[in-house]
């Protein structure tokens, strides 16, 4: 099992409480996820079902290097983080 949480800076735009769920890549895992929330699916993930340009996912504290086909591989235990990435001058 993978537990995914989201930061409660996503949770001001929509409601994504933390999840354990099954799978062995980040998109299984995020699809487990989002299939009961499309809503958040929506905010994360593009058209395409690739990462949106301002979110950011790290694997037990190390930020996923696929972000268009999400295949980095998720342990059994691991701990996804869905975060918005955040910029500024």
């Amino acid at each position: 099992m993978v537990r995914v949480s989201f930061t409660a800076n996503l949770q001001r735009h929509v409601a994504c409480p933390p999840r354990t769920v099954e799978g062995c890549t980040v998109r299984e895992a995020l699809a487990a996820v989002f299939a009961e929330n499309t809503r958040a699916a929506g905010y994360v993930l593009d058209e395409h079902g690739a990462l949106r340009r301002h979110m950011i996912v790290f694997v037990n504290g190390e930020a996923i290097q696929d972000r268009a086909t999400l295949s980095d591989p998720v342990a059994d235990g691991a701990e996804v983080y869905v975060m918005q990435a955040l910029s500024g001058g």
